[in-house]
C-alpha cells in the first residue's frame, strides 16, 4: 500500500460521513451550510498558503470543484431519497476511470465500456425505482448526477495541475466558502443556525469538507488516479450503510442492487487486463 493510497483511503473514510452529516443538517439553508463548512475547512489549512501557482484559472477550478459539487450534493440529498441520491452521486469513481483518457494519457478499452454500462444500469435502476414521478425526486437525481460529473472532472484536472501545491486547497475552500455565503445572503431567507447544529457543522468543516480535500489532492498528485479510483468504490457502500444505520435513509432491495451495479461497474472499469 503506497503512501498516496493511504492518504486516499483516509480521505474516503472521511467522505463516508458526509451524506449522513448533510442529511442531519438538511434544515440549514444549503448555501449557508456549504459556506460555513468550507470556510472552516479553509481556515484549518490557511497557515500554509503560498502564492505559488495560484493563477485565476487554478482558483476558478477550485471553486468549481468545491462549491459546485457540494451545492449539487446537498440539494440532491434534500430533494431525492437520501440513499438513492447518495449512490447516484458515487458514480464519480466510475467517471474518473472513464474520463481519464480525455484528461490524462491512455485510451478507453472494452472493460471501461463494460464498466460504464454496468454503472449506468445501476443509476437507471435507482431513478426508475425511487423517483416515482415526483418532480422533486427527479430534480434531486439531476443534482446527484451533476455532482458526480463535477467531482470526477475536478479530480482529473487536479491531477493535471501537479505543480500547484496542496496548500492551494485552503484558498479553494475559502474562496468557495465566501461565494457560498454571498449566495446565502442574496438568495436564501434570513435565518440562523441552532446551537445544536454547531458541532455538526464544525465536524463537516474539519473532516469531509476540510482534511479530506487536502488528503485527496496530495494522493492524486502523488499516485495513479485509476488505482486511487478503485479504492473509492468502497465509499458508497460505507456511506450508504452509515445513512441507514443512523436512521437517515432506508436501504431497499432495489437500492442495494443498484449500488452493486454501480460499484461493480467501477471495479470492472478499473481491472487491469
Amino acid at each position: 500500500m503506497t503512501r498516496a493510497n493511504l492518504m486516499a483511503l483516509a480521505a474516503l473514510a472521511l467522505w463516508s460521513t458526509l451524506a449522513a452529516l448533510a442529511v442531519r443538517l438538511r434544515h440549514v439553508p444549503p448555501f449557508l451550510l456549504v459556506g460555513l463548512a468550507l470556510t472552516i475547512g479553509g481556515l484549518a489549512g490557511a497557515g500554509r498558503i503560498t502564492r505559488r501557482g495560484l493563477t485565476p484559472k487554478v482558483v476558478l477550478l477550485g471553486i468549481y470543484g468545491l462549491f459546485a459539487y457540494h451545492f449539487c450534493l446537498f440539494m440532491a440529498l434534500r430533494l431525492a431519497p437520501p440513499v438513492e441520491a447518495n449512490l447516484l452521486n458515487y458514480l464519480w469513481p466510475l467517471l474518473i476511470v472513464l474520463l481519464s483518457p480525455w484528461f490524462l494519457a491512455g485510451k478507453l478499452s472494452a472493460r471501461h465500456v463494460a464498466g460504464a454500462l454496468l454503472g449506468f444500469a445501476g443509476a437507471a435502476l435507482l431513478i426508475a425505482h425511487g423517483a416515482g414521478g415526483a418532480a422533486l425526486s427527479w430534480a434531486g437525481y439531476g443534482f446527484a448526477a451533476a455532482a458526480a460529473v463535477i467531482w470526477a472532472t475536478y479530480s482529473l484536472m487536479t491531477k493535471r495541475l501537479g505543480g500547484v501545491p496542496t496548500s492551494a486547497v485552503a484558498v479553494f475552500c475559502l474562496a468557495a466558502g465566501a461565494l457560498s455565503l454571498a449566495c446565502h445572503a442574496l438568495f436564501e431567507p434570513a435565518g440562523g443556525i441552532a446551537a445544536a447544529d454547531v458541532p455538526w457543522i464544525v465536524a463537516a468543516g474539519l473532516g469531509p469538507m476540510g482534511a479530506a480535500f487536502y488528503l485527496w489532492d496530495r494522493a492524486l498528485k502523488d499516485g495513479d488516479p485509476r488505482a486511487i479510483g478503485t479504492l473509492a468504490y468502497l465509499t458508497p457502500l460505507f456511506s450508504t450503510l452509515l445513512l441507514a444505520a443512523c436512521g437517515l435513509g432506508r436501504l431497499t432491495l432495489a437500492a442495494a442492487a443498484a449500488g452493486a451495479l454501480i460499484v461493480g461497474g467501477a471495479a470492472v472499469g478499473a481491472i487491469k487486463s
